[in-house]
């Protein structure tokens, strides 16, 4: 009896458990999450244009980014001082560990030469001696990395040196995510003043140079595989430390569209290829299943133009209750972080230059949505062109643009002679 009465208990508990387990919503199930076959553990695939991330795998997870580093150090480099400079060695940037240029102490250089060093060969001593000439120390150099990560929207991101040798800093260490680097990719090639300048220095095939006094000459090969192995390939940075693993950066433009791949921790020795295949297999998938939507081509809802009554406003007749038309700015809404014109608060997710992105790549499963805030009514005095409200286009929950709705003409306020006007008109007639 005892055993038949905890068989039942057994079985009321079991079938408790399943109840429950089926009540719990299911959640972060995405059915047409593609299923790539990649080595790295954090990878992104970006729309550099508009900063949208199409694929992810722990794209924000903090990791060591070994030598792509070295794209933050080349456009803040770019940013801040002139190549012709000539560039004095220091012991301290002599000293750094392969790989390197091998300068020594006292020696002269034109920051033009490094910057190629940097970039072509990934020599570490030629990074130091460039982040001590631009920012006066590496320590300095490091905080205008650091600041321009943060200018950039790069969150999750510490740098310590200049060339991307593992290093700690109390409880950080340097460090980035997969997002961050493709965001600081795609920062040096579509927004940068400095855009232009970093892609031709990343593609330069080959590099001679001497020292400033002509002592000793060197010789600089570009390495970056991915610049003949696709279509379009525009520029990258490979990345190797014993922490670190295998990582790169590169970007790709075709048929109108511009990606970036970000990829940390992609194998460790004997390896050394996995970055490659999984670069391709991003930028294959990229290029296969999204094209280019303009926000044009979206359809504005009817509701945007309807009039928005105005309290207050000088009419024909004392009874009348005004109203004022609405039009579309001419500008994009700012996406900044402010009190909107109907009292909420402006997404910080919105592309920052609206102006450059007048759509976005999407699948053919994505659409756009249009979201109308507009103000339910005015009170007088009212100006042409004052802000009324905006419109909004989403893909899923991600807002990517802001269109302002404006006043298409003016409404004056009632006064004490349209008043008097009145009363004389009604008593007239």
């Amino acid at each position: 009896m005892e055993s038949r009465n905890l068989l039942k208990r057994l079985t009321v508990v079991i079938l408790s458990v399943i109840l429950f387990l089926a009540m719990i919503p299911v959640q972060n199930v995405q059915a047409e999450e593609p299923n790539l076959r990649l080595y790295a553990k954090a990878a992104v695939l970006m729309d550099a244009d508009s900063g949208r991330v199409l694929y992810e795998r722990c794209g924000d997870e903090q990791l060591a980014m070994a030598s792509t580093t070295k794209i933050m150090t080349l456009i803040v480099t770019l940013e801040n001082a002139d190549l012709e400079d000539t560039v004095t060695v220091s012991s301290y940037a002599a000293s750094m560990p392969e790989v390197k240029l091998h300068i020594r102490e006292g020696e002269q250089y034109r920051l033009k030469d490094l910057i190629l060093s940097l970039m072509l060969e990934s020599h570490n001593d030629s990074a130091v001696a460039i982040a001590e000439h631009v920012g006066g120390s590496v320590e300095q150099f490091a905080d205008k990395m650091n600041q321009k990560a943060v200018e950039i929207g790069c969150n999750h991101t510490y740098f310590i040196t200049p060339n991307g040798l593992d290093a700690t800093k109390g409880d950080k260490f340097h460090s980035t995510t997969a997002k961050d680097l493709a965001t600081i990719m795609s920062y040096c090639i579509t927004k940068s003043p400095k855009k232009e300048q970093f892609l031709e220095i990343t593609r330069t095939p080959s590099h001679t140079f001497a020292d400033v006094k002509g002592k000793r000459s060197f010789g600089c090969v570009n390495h970056n595989a991915f610049l003949s192995m696709m279509s379009g390939a525009l520029t990258g940075k490979t990345g190797f430390t014993n922490k670190a693993g295998y990582c790169y950066v590169g970007a790709l433009r075709r048929d109108g569209k511009t990606f970036v791949v970000a990829l940390l921790a992609c194998g460790w020795p004997n390896h050394k290829t996995y970055k490659w295949s999984d670069t391709r297999c991003l930028m294959e998938y990229g290029l296969e299943n999204y094209q280019f939507r303009s926000f044009d081509e979206v359809e504005i809802p009817t509701e945007v133009f309807e009039a928005i009554p105005v309290d207050g406003a000088k009419g024909e007749k004392i009874s009348s209750r005004e109203s004022v038309s609405v039009k579309l700015s001419e500008t994009a809404e700012p996406a900044v972080e402010k009190e909107s014109a109907i009292g909420d608060t402006a997404n910080k997710n919105i592309v920052q230059d609206q102006t450059q992105n007048n759509g976005l790549l999407l699948k053919e499963s994505e659409k756009f949505t249009v979201t109308v805030h507009k103000k339910k009514e005015l009170m007088a005095p009212v100006t042409a062109g004052q802000n009324v409200g905006y419109i909004s286009y989403h893909v899923g929950n991600e807002e990517w643009k802001r269109v302002a709705l404006v006043a298409a003409e003016e409404k004056e306020a009632i006064d004490f002679i349209w008043c008097l006007r009145q009363v004389v008109l009604y008593w007239a007639f």
